[in-house]
């Protein structure tokens, strides 16, 4: 028999369950950071991301939060930009939902930001006549077919 010579399992890799969701503080953006809604996921620790300034960039997901902090399309994010390459960007921080509710109540983000709070937050505004999108046919119409 081999001897075990790793530190454990796939339980010591997970991990503990780090209680993020506890308060915390409100962290604001300063110098070379900008705020930004993921657009998509790519993998390999990387998404694409809609800044506020209006600049798409490619975001690189930074080791001490891959893995951790899961990251999904429509969060908002603090990205930090590059001096020398401005199509691309690190990520820097995920706001919770509640925490991007006070940042837009705050006026740092703007009001046009759509903030994702569940997987069916959005539709909700759009489904205005959600029971017409059936045609009606008269029996004369049907006959001629």
């Amino acid at each position: 028999m081999p001897k075990n010579k790793g530190k454990g399992g796939k339980n010591r890799k997970r991990g503990k369950n780090e209680a993020d969701d506890e308060k915390r503080e409100l962290v604001f953006k300063e110098d070379g950071q900008e705020y930004a809604q993921v657009l998509r996921m790519l993998g390999n620790g990387r998404c694409e991301a809609m800044c506020i300034d209006g600049t798409k960039r490619l975001c690189h997901i930074r080791g001490k939060m891959h893995k951790k902090v899961w990251i999904a399309a429509g969060d908002i994010i603090l990205v930090g930009l590059r001096d020398y390459q401005d199509d691309k960007a690190d990520v820097i921080l995920k706001y919770m939902p509640d925490e991007a509710r006070l940042l837009k109540a705050y006026g740092e983000l703007p009001d046009s930001t759509r903030l994702n709070e569940g997987i069916g937050g959005g539709l909700d505004e759009e489904d205005d006549g959600a029971g017409n999108d059936y045609i009606e046919f008269e029996d004369e119409d049907i006959d001629k077919i």
